[in-house]
């Protein structure tokens, strides 16, 4: 029983380290290979294909660690206060996780569905929806739209300046700032 145990710790660690280095690695480059990701995990391809089949399997999983991190982050912004400062802030915290994983969401982007990119994504996007909410309840987020639509407006503004910054049309120090002004414009009340 010990050893069965112990056994599941050292997959466990493995899983660990693969991810770590997988997130890296799609972070600097979407096209990544297996192998430079078993390379910089310190492992052999077939440990990595042990625990993931294929590439597509490793990216949705390095997307979900990726995201799982930046939680914590998100957990301590201040979203008290006048809803439109709060979002600002919250939208300040979410680019800077986007801008340092835009090519792993690049990556994401090659091998996995929309849908799937969305489902990773709930967890962030649930966030947003309670702000954008109270918001509206305060009258200060306009309320012509559903919720949902407004919180896949603000993620695609971010993503759309991460494949701006890719593509190297927006810089980088620029986008949180057109984000906010974006978003804000699209949320405030027709008339405000």
């Amino acid at each position: 029983m010990a050893e069965t145990a112990g056994r599941r710790a050292d997959a466990q660690r493995s899983i660990a380290v693969i991810l770590q280095a997988a997130v890296e690695a799609l972070s600097r480059d979407p096209d990544a290979s297996v192998s430079e990701i078993a390379k910089a995990a310190g492992v052999g391809r077939v440990t990595v294909y042990g625990h993931f089949p294929n590439r597509a399997d490793l990216v949705d999983a390095a997307l979900a660690h990726a995201i799982e991190q930046g939680r914590s982050s998100l957990d301590e912004v201040d979203l008290a206060g006048d809803p439109g400062e709060a979002l600002t802030r919250l939208i300040d915290s979410s680019w800077q996780l986007v801008d340092r994983s835009r090519s792993l969401l690049q990556a994401a982007q090659s091998v996995l569905s929309p849908d799937r990119i969305r489902t990773l994504h709930a967890g962030p996007a649930e966030r947003v929806q309670k702000l954008v909410e109270r918001g509206r309840a305060e009258g200060v987020f306009r309320d012509d739209l559903p919720t949902e639509w407004l919180v896949g407006v603000m993620h695609s503004v971010m993503h759309h300046a991460a494949d701006e910054i890719n593509a190297a049309r927006l810089a980088p120090e620029e986008a949180g700032g057109y984000i906010a002004a974006t978003v804000l414009a699209a949320f405030r009340p027709p008339g405000s």
